[in-house]
């Protein structure tokens, strides 16, 4: 999550991600997909941060892309 405004990093997750990396270890692309965004999400809300813009950067809304997306919307991220 990026402010674009000032240009910082708000929060961020990955796959890599310490907090993930074991509980990723036996899923597919799309389930760590979701994951991921779910974790994105309670980093936000931590923040005090519950509404986002998606940026697919080009990418169709579909696969890894959209498992990410409704990941974070089920966590409480409000796109």
């Amino acid at each position: 999550m990026i402010d674009d405004l000032a240009g910082h990093t708000l929060a961020a997750s990955a796959t890599n991600a310490e907090e993930l990396e074991e509980e990723l270890s036996d899923m597919t692309r799309s389930e760590g997909a979701r994951r991921v965004g779910e974790h994105l999400a309670r980093l936000a809300a931590e923040k005090g941060i519950n509404k986002a813009v998606f940026d697919r950067s080009g990418y169709k809304f579909h696969g890894v892309i959209k498992e990410l997306a409704e990941g974070a919307r089920e966590a409480g991220l409000d796109f």
